[in-house]
Order: C-alpha cells, then structure tokens, then sequence
C-alpha cells in the first residue's frame, strides 16, 4: 500500500487515522508497545485467512477504519469489502490503495443485509465494542457462505488486568446501547472470556477451530515494561512473545491480552 504524506486539509477522521497508521504500518517508534501488539495481531490475522481461504475468496473487512487489513488482503489476492461507520475513511483508503480489488460498503453492518455472501468475515477488535455479542455474532454468521469462516480478534477477558465488566454475568446488556461502537480502548463494553467465546460460538452454531492467545505485557508495553524497549532488540521481545505462547494454556489466559479466533460456519 501506499505510504501518505499528511495535509493540512484533511478532516479530523484521517489525521486521526494517520496517527494510527503512523504506529501501525509506518515504524513510529513513539508507541513502541502497540506497534509489537498491532504486529502480532496482524500476523495472526494473515495466517489464518491464508491457511482457509485461497485468493480470489470473497472476505468481508467489519469496521475496518483506515482500511489496512482491506488492502493487505487485496494485495494477496482476495475480493475484499470495506465496511465501517465513518464513510469518509473510504477517500483516505482510496488514497492508500496499490492494487487489488476493493469495495466499499459504509454503515452500520447489521442493517445492510448481507446474507451467505462471504467465505471469510473479518472482525478485528469489533466484538468488544457491541452492547449484545451474542446477537452481533449471529448475524455475522448469517453473512459467511456455508462452509466459510470468521476471524475475529478481541482484547481477552481474562488477562489479569481486566476490569471490565463479563458479559454473561451482566442482567441487561441493553444498558450499553448508548454507546456502543464508539472507537479505540474507551469505547470497550464487554471482553470475553475463554468459556464466553466457547458457549456464543455453540449458540451460533460455529465452530471453533483454533484459538490463540497473544501479546504478553513485554510486547504490549504494559506495566511500565515500555521503559526497557531502548535497551533490548526486536528479536528478544519477539523470542519473548514465542515463549509465552508456548506455556501452559492457563497461563496464557492470565498474561496475554489479545485473543485471535478461527470460526467455522
């Protein structure tokens, strides 16, 4: 994709979406911690999307903002659709475009009545954001064709520094309606837990095929541990993260504090 050059003329959705790319895909090194975090996610997304889907495969890109994942699965050769709120991100994206196909779908993705159209649905850090998870991945499952899959990546409910509410111990979810899918760490609702993920994905009838969970506080940065970054190389931080991912699953669940999930339809 094309790197930009920040104007001065551009609304505050794209500066604000350049911030972000400038940590995500242009090596700013200013929040280092979320660059490894972005990274990783990143990785995990491509793998899996690579490992059931060959080009040319029909992915849908859910709230996909500045549109990166939209356009890194382009270039690989998969039909893509964006969809996010903020319409005017479409120009923004536009102008970040090399090759592939790409189109474009704005609104909100429950009202735009897509159904058995996908072989992949991506949902990258989206499912946090909605009042009622469980309806949210219904209809999600509703848009794959027989057979395809979800990819959904969300901040793990139980990583030992979640304070957020468990969704299936709330009475009434109907209470976070009113700000629901607002942007970045403010606007999160719920974070799911491991049983959580488990018992929505029955009630959808999905099933899951693999679960990872990803990025320790060193990779994130968490912990006052960003203080160490000028003092250690990207090999030992990513060695780090490896060994992480290779300790039992109990633990995994209460240091890492991402979660990368493959659905089956």
């Amino acid at each position: 994709m094309k790197k930009l050059t920040p104007e001065s003329s551009w609304t505050d959705s794209w500066k604000s979406s350049y911030s972000y790319d400038l940590l995500e895909i242009y090596g700013d090194k200013s929040c280092k911690g979320y660059a490894y975090a972005y990274a990783n996610r990143c990785r995990h997304i491509l793998e899996l999307i690579k490992k059931v889907a060959k080009p040319e495969a029909k992915i849908l890109d859910v709230a996909a903002a500045q549109g990166n994942f939209s356009l890194m699965l382009a270039e690989l050769g998969y039909e893509v659709i964006w969809n996010d709120l903020r319409e005017d991100l479409i120009d923004y994206v536009k102008l970040k475009w090399e090759y592939g196909t790409i189109n474009y779908a704005p609104g909100n993705i429950l009202s735009l009545g897509f159904d058995s159209e996908f072989d992949v649905v991506l949902i990258a850090e989206v499912i946090e954001h909605v009042a009622h998870p469980d309806d949210f991945l219904k209809k999600i499952a509703h848009m794959v064709k027989p057979g395809g899959y979800i990819v959904m990546t969300t901040p793990n409910g139980e990583y030992f520094q979640n304070r957020l509410p468990k969704f299936s111990e709330c009475p009434d979810p109907s209470q976070f309606e009113s700000i629901q899918f607002q942007p970045n760490s403010d606007g999160h609702i719920f974070l799911l837990h491991l049983d959580e993920i488990e018992l929505l994905s029955q009630q959808t009838n999905l099933s899951i095929l693999k679960i990872l969970f990803f990025n320790n506080p060193l990779t994130n940065g968490y912990l006052k541990l960003r203080t160490l970054f000028p003092l250690i190389s990207d090999n030992w931080i990513n060695a780090c993260e490896k060994f992480t991912g290779s300790l039992p699953l109990i633990l995994q669940r209460k240091i890492h504090n991402s979660i990368v999930v493959l659905l089956s339809c």
